[in-house]
């Protein structure tokens, strides 16, 4: 019965790992997709900022020293957009770079938490018919089954110790 249950739980934790590659490919477009639309906005506000005379930081600074709150929010706003639009290029970056099982590892350290949430709302489960699908499968199948040795040796100790108490 035990060895059924093994079996189980590498198949269920082999098969959600095994959707990572999926995940990440789908979180890569759109992540060019998200850069584009901030492009797009920060492109708007350089244009009105250099019609003033001003450089994109001095425009930021001027909207988040205004005495005008929505003004103010706007500034944080727009702040916010360039710092997010530069780690998304980044994150471009090491995505281009990075192998098909490098790419997990990169989306896993910086994902973007909007875009991940996005990404996992209107995730498809792909069948892992690559060599990133198959080793990640692996891995979630071996970590399956070193967490189901872990909770059965937790559970001996605990009969064992039970027994010796009688």
């Amino acid at each position: 019965m035990f060895r059924i249950l093994i079996v189980f739980v590498m198949l269920v934790s082999g098969t959600a790992t095994s959707q990572l590659p999926e995940f990440s490919q789908q979180y890569r477009q759109r992540l060019g997709g998200a850069i584009d639309a901030l492009e797009g906005i920060l492109a708007d506000f350089r244009r009105d900022a250099s019609a003033f005379g001003l450089t994109v930081p001095e425009a930021i600074e001027r909207q988040k020293s205004s005495d005008d709150p929505f003004v103010r929010a706007r500034g944080d706003s727009m702040a916010i957009a360039d710092m997010r639009l530069e780690g998304l290029k980044r994150q471009r970056a090491a995505l281009e770079t990075a192998g098909p099982v490098g790419r997990m590892f990169v989306v896993a350290r910086g994902f973007d938490p909007q875009l991940a949430q996005a990404t996992a709302e209107d995730y498809e489960p792909a069948i892992p018919v690559t060599a990133a699908g198959f080793l990640s499968a692996g891995i979630g199948a071996l970590a399956g089954f070193l967490l189901l040795r872990l909770l059965a040796g937790l559970a001996r100790l605990g009969r064992r110790k039970t027994a010796s108490q009688r």
